[in-house]
């Protein structure tokens, strides 16, 4: 054999064992990750937000090359319809049959709480993105369990830095599940100088507002001050015909937190309204904010959504933390390394609170403007509300 023929053939014989030696460390076989969401069903413009930004959360992280630590990423989808029980069966199967190495989702709340005892019994990772409940990291909360998404608290402590202030009665109007009971609960027990007079919840499939704006109304009539009526509202149906109801006559007004930009179309109907955002693609300043935008207008010709961001930062995380394994998947590997992670998002730095595996973020203080350019109600950003503003309570057991 000749010495060229010698050269060419020892790196190919070296790529072999190569190939045979690396299932043993872990490296070689592709990772595997399940995305349980709703892909149909009610929040079904969440889900496929989410799942984009996953997929572009992924290839950002990994530098276009789907590939950590020389290990492949798959990601296997699963429409869970927002259904509790379609959802636990699809996570079961998931780990159990697909041999997921973890899962992302989903993205109802009830369908979150019937999937964390999944996660427990397989032993296996599932990162909560979007579901908000704080019960998820809260009462229901398991070892097993990371969450990227925010939850209800910061929702509720960011809100009442726009809303808390003393002489304002508040009632607020939510969808009667653990995002909507868990959403009040939180915005009550941040509120220091305001008073909550009223809490309404009606059916997630609400079309009808009048017979709840009307308790509302009753509640908040009359009353001195400033006059609040705070929607918690996600998915199908629009409270904010309750507008209709001329609730400027009785001097009241609406306030709500950020959402998708489809539905923030009806905050043109109100300049001037404050609230907390979770993300709006203008407001964060950062490299990965600055891609994520570019990117997106670049695939879809649309600015990226509240839940694109989301699902980006689900997918850093999960790369952030192989890459501090070199690797490796197993459980037990990345609860250690996940714990305490920090990590760069559209929204700037994050990490995961030990304590409850949280993710501790900033939230957004905006003012509704309405341009003409845009066919939503524009938040302009007042301030950005950083992690250590919030005193965000620990509310598991462990």
């Amino acid at each position: 054999m000749s010495l060229i023929r010698s050269l060419r053939v020892i790196p190919a014989l070296m790529l072999g064992l190569a190939s045979t030696w690396a299932p043993a460390f872990g490296q070689g076989k592709d990772l595997r990750i399940a995305h349980v969401y709703s892909k149909s069903g009610p929040l079904e413009a969440y889900g496929k937000q989410t799942h984009t930004g996953l997929m572009l959360g992924l290839e950002y992280a990994t530098g276009g090359t789907m590939t950590v630590a020389g290990r492949k990423i798959v990601v296997l989808e699963k429409d869970d319809q927002g259904k509790p029980d379609v959802g636990k069966n699809l996570l079961a199967a998931a780990y159990a049959d697909d041999k997921v190495d973890l899962a992302v989702g989903p993205t109802s709340s009830s369908v979150a709480l019937a999937l964390l005892p999944v996660a427990e019994e397989a032993g296996k990772i599932l990162l909560v993105e979007p579901a908000v409940a704080d019960s998820i990291t809260g009462e229901k909360w398991n070892p097993f369990i990371f969450r990227t998404g925010r939850n209800s608290s910061q929702d509720a402590i960011a809100n009442a830095v726009a809303l808390d202030k003393p002489g304002t009665h508040i009632a607020t109007l939510a969808q009667d599940y653990a995002f909507g009971r868990d959403g009040v609960k939180a915005f009550r027990e941040a509120l220091k100088s305001a008073r909550l007079v009223h809490e309404e919840y009606l059916p997630t499939t609400t079309t009808d507002f009048t017979a709840g704006a009307q308790r509302l109304i009753d509640k908040l009539k009359g009353l001195p001050g400033r006059k609040i009526v705070f929607i918690l509202w996600a998915g199908a149906g629009n409270p904010f015909k309750i507008a209709d109801l001329d609730l400027k006559r009785h001097g009241i007004e609406i306030a709500t937190g950020g959402n998708i930009l489809p539905a923030m179309t009806a905050y043109k109907q109100f300049p001037g309204m404050e609230g907390a955002a979770y993300y709006y693609f203008g407001m964060p300043k950062n490299p990965v904010n600055e891609w994520l935008v570019a990117r997106h207008y670049k695939q879809f010709k649309t600015p990226p959504d509240m839940f694109t961001a989301g699902g980006m930062t689900a997918g850093i995380a999960i790369v952030e933390a192989l890459k501090k394994t070199g690797g490796d998947s197993k459980t037990a590997k990345l609860q250690a390394a996940m714990k305490g992670l920090k990590f760069q998002s559209p929204k700037g730095e994050m990490w995961f609170r030990p304590e409850d595996h949280q993710a501790l973020q900033s939230m957004f203080h905006f003012k509704i403007k309405v341009d003409p350019a845009f066919e939503w109600g524009v938040p302009e950003l007042v301030r950005e509300i950083k992690p250590g503003e919030m005193n965000v309570p620990v509310r598991n057991k462990s």
